[in-house]
């Protein structure tokens, strides 16, 4: 570090508490935030939390610069039928309830085509786990949307669902991985990790794909050249101590990989969500606060920043002011425009419609950075200086819900009814 940045970063830290100082001094010199630095920081408050938010931004400074990207692209959830029964989840519907629906290929393709036209250059596909599955479906559905739409990226399939493929087809992991890449899959979502804390999981999900079995679909699919994100799902009975072993973990395995390409904190939206709306989990905590939303992307830029480099923050979960604030404290990413959102619409989340560019470019701009569009793996699609915007289809759209649909109005209309398959 020069002589100019250490004066700065003194001044910067200048009205922490010692201990927290010390840590964050630490970060800015460029050491690994330890275990024990972390769930100090985690603790901040008042001058403890301003100086953890400065050194989170001087740090994404650092790493990411000051352009902030987002991805055009589409959700597909493709059904909501599920043999699971996690708590946290107000998506699923058991295969008996009228409430569930199964899109057939065609409609999932007409999605994405739709999507592709609007300039998407993503469509994002998970799902719940119907009962009797075949096997080889994920693997069909990718090969389907490819033979329309060859150049669209497939971003899809949670590490739950490329075990319960593998397990469906009698497939190993691998294996069907390897299938599934053969078929056009691009990358993975890193989702189903909840907190990789087996106790955690047996108390909020039992059933659900253990640590051990995430951990062996990620490395898996890095080993095989596929790239996954990485999330953690915050806000409920976890505390502080599992997000710093959780972040640990992944910044050790992509120390091992060097397969993730992002990181993106989830916060419990818990009004629909069985486990708090019908008290199936005691003390669970009606979602995160905003302190800990802050503190979450601020340790996450510091724990995991130097190996990840991009920190998502999802309007999904926060909502476009929270996220616009969130790239001040060490996100630089804000995910993507999603056109259309089931499974957090679903638990009481107010956003997940439709955020188009004009509008995730109007934020960026309000907070000082540079907007540039991306493509799921981080390549700069477009970057954006004033007076150069282009004017995307999706910026046309006037009312999301009437064009694409909702997921209240999905459940509600019968016309994918799901039958047993």
């Amino acid at each position: 570090m020069s002589t100019g940045e250490a004066g700065n970063s003194e001044s910067l830290l200048a009205w922490a508490s010692p201990d927290v100082r010390r840590a964050l001094g630490r970060a800015l010199d460029g050491h690994e935030v330890s275990v024990d630095d972390a769930l100090r920081l985690a603790e901040a408050r008042g001058h403890d939390l301003a100086a953890l938010g400065v050194v989170a931004d001087e740090m994404r400074r650092r790493q990411a610069g000051d352009v902030v990207t987002f991805v055009v692209n589409r959700n597909v959830n493709f059904t909501n039928v599920c043999i699971k029964h996690c708590t946290f989840c107000a998506f699923s519907r058991d295969h008996r309830e009228e409430e569930g629906y199964f899109l057939p290929v065609e409609e999932v393709v007409r999605r994405a085509q739709e999507a592709w036209d609007l300039g998407a250059t993503e469509v994002c596909i998970q799902a719940g786990l119907p009962p009797k599955l075949d096997g080889r479906y994920y693997i069909d559905l990718c090969r389907a949307i490819k033979a329309v739409l060859p150049d669209i990226h497939l971003h899809a399939f949670s590490p739950e669902e490329i075990l319960y493929g593998s397990l469906r087809s009698g497939l190993p992991i691998k294996e069907y991985l390897v299938e599934l890449r053969a078929a056009g899959l691009g990358t993975l979502p890193g989702t189903s990790a909840e907190i990789l804390d087996q106790d955690i999981r047996d108390t909020i999900a039992r059933g659900r794909i253990t640590v051990q079995q995430w951990l062996e679909v990620i490395t898996t699919a890095h080993a095989l050249g596929i790239r996954t994100t990485s999330t953690i799902m915050y806000g409920h009975v976890e505390t502080p101590a599992h997000w710093v072993r959780h972040m640990a973990l992944l910044r050790d395995v992509q120390k091992e990989t060097g397969g993730f390409t992002e990181f993106v904190p989830l916060s419990l939206i818990h009004s629909e969500a069985p486990m708090y709306s019908k008290g199936l989990v005691p003390g669970v905590r009606p979602g995160a606060t905003g302190v800990e939303v802050v503190i979450m992307h601020a340790l996450a830029r510091l724990m995991l920043g130097p190996t990840f480099r991009n920190i998502q923050s999802s309007w999904v979960k926060e909502g476009p002011k929270l996220c616009q604030l969130l790239l001040t404290v060490g996100a630089n990413d804000l995910g993507g425009t999603l056109i259309n959102e089931s499974i957090s619409t679903s638990a009481g989340a107010q956003y997940g419609q439709l955020v188009p560019p004009a509008e995730l470019k109007r934020l960026i701009r309000d907070a000082g950075r540079v907007p540039a569009q991306r493509d799921t793996l981080y390549n700069i699609v477009r970057d954006y200086t004033e007076g150069d915007d282009e004017v995307s289809p999706l910026d046309a759209v006037q009312d999301a819900e009437s064009r694409f649909g909702s997921y209240r109005r999905l459940i509600a209309s019968g016309a994918f009814r799901f039958t047993r398959r």
